[in-house]
């Protein structure tokens, strides 16, 4: 078998049943990782120095093929509501077959990090078959110093070898896709996808496991930091903004999707970013679009010109989740550390396509509960979500398809910390305003960073507020630099009569979703549900 990179362990990988392999790669760096991709026809290299790859039938991740092994562990800590089970017997005889998979495969090896409080750290091992799988990793992880990978013992493994196709009768799964988790042995199994996303988001959901029992708790967010040391997170789902309002050149980016919140403070779970390109723009988003044309990123399913392969950002054609994954060092204000302190301030994101929220509100603590376990975005007909109409969803903490624990743990969590803190929470939606999609306009930019640049000087809460008829919170009345009638959501519709029949069956879906939880929180957090007779007063 044939052996490259540093260091030689090939016993750590035959404890795993992987044996009789043409070759196995360690921790191999950019360069030889881009040679071999190309070599092996995975992929091109595009005009500024990006790997440009296709992730074939799969452009995003397969939440309805994810499963964790039931076992003495996870029976009861579990929300198995949302979780899929699959046996422990079933688990052995798919790794049995896994490692069957891969005799005779060249195979690459990332030792990295995910966590940059050392304490709560979770040393990852990364096994794959394709060479920008491993880039792709090595990407969006924490590396060790040289020296750390002499006797580098891994807290978590991954085999991941998208060439497998998995018998669902023989599994008791779903499709010929899997993905497989073993807390018990923290062991994750990825299988019929080359989706790379599976990899990162299977990372975090056994982090998602394993810090609520710490006191600490992992978010989906992005967080950066003030001159002064102020923090800000950004909590939502993909596609509401996280990254681009986290990339504030005025700020330190400390991460853009995954960070666990301490006592100690903050702390980015991963070490580079993975972001998605679609309409990505030099003129609006500079700070993401950059490192687009550097080595080291992968592009995701972004169409290349042929000629001059320069990636062509607006062609949706193959996927709207087109997505570019870089280091955060490419980022011209990224934190070295990772780490800050407290947050001062949380803006909780939402893409309401319904145009009924405000661009900006006020929340309680009960009420930024509320929204959190609630999760609200929307989704827009188009291709990748195969949607046919608008359509309200709820990721209950923005995580729900990689959140293992009841999301009752998480939300009063978050509630202890924001009290704890005293940090002010508001509810920002980036999504549309004058009319639901199709008939009204996407919430400008420039309005939204103004929003939130007032939110973390303090100048926002020294303004007036109304209080929002259908939903509780309080509304900045007046802002300097935005247009009021934005502020008041109903004034921007010219059918006024159409807009309080959208809020109040928006009310009424947040009310539907949100009665699972009702027995879970306390009467304050019952009590900052919307006002289903609004509509009537």
């Amino acid at each position: 078998m044939q052996q490259t990179g540093l260091p030689n362990k090939s016993q750590g990988i035959a404890s795993l049943g992987l044996t009789n392999l043409a070759a196995i790669h360690w921790n191999l760096q950019e360069p030889n990782l881009y040679e071999q991709a190309v070599r092996r026809g995975e992929g091109t290299v595009a005009a500024g120095g990006a790997l440009s790859v296709d992730t074939g039938n799969h452009t995003g991740r397969s939440p309805r093929d994810k499963f964790i092994v039931r076992d003495a562990l996870t029976e009861r800590s579990v929300w198995w509501d949302n979780n899929k089970p699959i046996s422990a017997d079933d688990f052995d005889r798919l790794h049995a077959d896994f490692a069957a998979a891969a005799v005779g495969k060249e195979l690459f090896v990332q030792d990295l990090l995910a966590g940059a409080d050392r304490k709560h750290r979770l040393k990852t091992r990364v096994i794959t078959e394709y060479a920008w799988h491993a880039l792709l990793v090595r990407d969006l992880l924490i590396h060790p110093a040289i020296e750390e990978l002499e006797n580098f013992i891994p807290d978590l493994t991954i085999i991941d070898l998208p060439s497998f196709k998995a018998d669902p009768v023989s599994y008791g799964i779903r499709s010929d896709t899997v993905i497989a988790c073993d807390f018990s042995r923290r062991l994750i199994l990825i299988g019929g996808t080359a989706y790379a996303g599976e990899i990162k988001k299977s990372i975090f959901t056994l982090l998602n496991y394993l810090l609520p029992a710490r006191g600490v708790l992992p978010m989906h967010s992005s967080a950066n930091v003030g001159p002064d040391g102020d923090v800000a997170l950004f909590l939502g789902v993909s596609g509401t903004g996280k990254t681009t309002l986290a990339a504030d050149p005025h700020r330190t980016l400390i991460g853009n999707d995954a960070h666990g919140w301490s006592h100690d403070g903050i702390f980015n779970i991963e070490g580079g970013s993975y972001v998605r390109t679609s309409h990505l723009s030099r003129e609006t988003e500079p700070e993401i679009f950059s490192p687009t044309e550097r080595f080291g990123t992968v592009l995701e399913n972004v169409s290349l010109n042929p000629l001059t392969r320069e990636p062509d950002f607006d062609d949706g054609r193959r996927t709207d989740n087109s997505r570019a994954a870089y280091p955060l060092s490419f980022f011209p204000n990224a934190s070295t550390t990772g780490r800050a302190g407290q947050p001062k301030t949380i803006f909780l994101l939402t893409a309401d396509a319904f145009s009924v929220l405000p661009p900006i509100a006020r929340l309680t603590p009960a009420q930024a509960m509320y929204h959190y376990l609630s999760g609200y975005s929307a989704k827009v007909p188009g291709p990748e979500e195969g949607v046919a109409a608008l359509a309200a969803t709820f990721s209950t903490c923005y995580a729900a398809s990689f959140m293992p624990r009841h999301p009752s743990d998480y939300g009063e969590l978050l509630r202890r910390l924001v009290i704890a803190n005293e940090v002010d929470c508001w509810l920002v939606n980036t999504g549309w305003t004058g009319g639901p999609f199709g008939t009204g306009r996407r919430m400008p930019l420039a309005v939204t960073r103004r929003l939130v640049a007032a939110a973390l000087d303090g100048s926002l809460k020294a303004g007036g507020f109304y209080v929002d008829r259908f939903f509780g919170f309080e509304v900045p009345s007046d802002v300097a630099g935005v247009e009021t009638d934005l502020l008041h959501p109903r004034r921007t519709w010219a059918d006024k009569v159409a807009y309080d029949a959208q809020a109040a069956t928006l009310a009424q879906m947040f009310s539907k979703n949100f009665e699972k939880f009702e027995a879970l929180v306390d009467g304050s957090v019952r009590g900052a549900a919307p006002h289903l007779t609004a509509a009537a007063e």
